[in-house]
C-alpha cells in the first residue's frame, strides 16, 4: 500500500483531504455534478412554468414545485455523499475508484442514508434551536454516521451509535475540521452568487425581484458551487472515520493482516494439499 495508515494530526487530515481532492478533481466533481444537474434542470423548468402561469396558480405551483425540489435534493444529497464515501475509501486504501462504480456500490443504501440524514438533521437541528451548543455537539457526535452506514452496512440507529463511539476523544478536532469545511463551502457559494445578485439588480432597499434570466444564473452559480466544493466535507469526514478506526481499533494492523492472509491463500486447487 502507498497510503500510510497511521494516526493523523488535524493538519495532516486537512492536507490529505485537499490532496485527494486535487489529485482526483474530476472524480469528486463528477460525483456531485451529475446528480445535482438533475436538480438544476428541475428548478429551471419550475421557473419557466411559474413565469407563464396566472398569479393564483403560480402560488400553488410554486408550493408544489418547492416540495418536489426538497425531496429531489434529499435523494441527490444522499446519493452524492454515499458515493463520495465509497470513492474516498477506495482511494485511501489504494483501490481503483470511478464515478460509475461509486454510485453502483451505494444504489441500495440511498434510502437508508436519506433516513439517517433526516433523523440526524431533525434531532440535532431541534437541539440547535433550543440550545446551540448541545445541537452542535450532536452534529459532531453523529458526524461519522454516514461513513459508518455506507462502509459497515449498519442500520440507521446503529450507525448513529457507532459514530458516537468513534468520535469520542476527537470531537474538538472534528469541530475544527467541520467548521473549516463549512466556511469554505459557504464562502465559495457566496462568492459565486452575490455578484450575480448584485449585477441582476438586487437591492436591499426595495427588494426588486430578479428576472427569470437572472434567477437561472443564480441557480447555475449554486450548481457550480455545489459541484466544486460539495464533496470536501464528506472527503474530510470519511478520512476522519478511518483515522478514528486506526486510533481506536488498530484498523491498519487489521488491514495488513487481512492482506497477508489473502496473499497466502493458494492460487489454484492443485496447491491446496501442498
Amino acid at each position: 500500500m502507498t497510503t500510510a495508515l497511521r494516526p493523523l494530526s488535524t493538519g495532516e487530515l486537512l492536507d490529505r483531504t485537499f490532496s485527494l481532492y486535487r489529485s482526483h478533481f474530476g472524480l469528486f466533481v463528477g460525483i456531485f455534478a451529475l446528480p445535482y444537474l438533475v436538480v438544476f434542470a428541475y428548478r429551471c423548468v419550475g421557473l419557466a412554468f411559474q413565469s407563464s402561469t396566472p398569479q393564483l396558480s403560480n402560488i400553488l405551483m410554486t408550493t408544489v414545485w418547492s416540495f418536489g425540489a426538497v425531496f429531489l435534493i434529499l435523494i441527490v444529497a444522499a446519493a452524492s455523499q454515499a458515493a463520495t464515501v465509497v470513492a474516498v475509501s477506495n482511494l485511501h486504501l489504494d483501490r481503483p475508484a470511478s464515478v460509475r462504480d461509486s454510485f453502483t456500490t451505494v444504489k441500495n443504501q440511498i434510502p437508508g442514508v436519506i433516513g439517517l440524514s433526516l433523523l440526524v438533521g431533525l434531532a440535532a437541528g431541534m437541539a440547535c434551536l433550543a440550545l446551540i451548543v448541545p445541537g452542535v455537539l450532536l452534529f459532531i457526535m453523529w458526524s461519522l454516521a454516514i461513513p459508518t452506514k455506507v462502509l459497515e452496512h449498519k442500520g440507521v440507529l446503529d450507525s448513529m451509535s457507532r459514530s458516537m463511539e468513534l468520535t469520542k476523544g476527537s470531537r474538538g478536532r472534528i469541530f475544527v475540521i467541520g467548521l473549516l469545511m463549512l466556511v469554505l463551502t459557504v464562502g465559495v457559494s457566496w462568492l459565486l452568487q452575490w455578484p450575480i445578485l448584485i449585477a441582476g439588480g438586487f437591492r436591499l432597499t426595495g427588494m426588486r425581484p430578479l428576472t427569470i434570466g437572472w434567477q437561472v444564473a443564480v441557480l447555475a452559480a449554486d450548481f457550480v458551487s455545489r459541484s466544486l466544493v460539495g464533496a470536501l466535507a464528506t472527503i474530510a469526514l470519511s478520512l476522519v472515520y478511518y483515522d478514528q478506526r486506526v486510533r481506536k481499533e488498530a484498523f491498519d494492523l487489521q488491514l495488513m493482516m487481512s492482506t497477508i492472509d489473502a496473499t497466502a491463500l493458494p492460487s489454484s486447487p492443485a496447491q491446496v494439499g501442498t
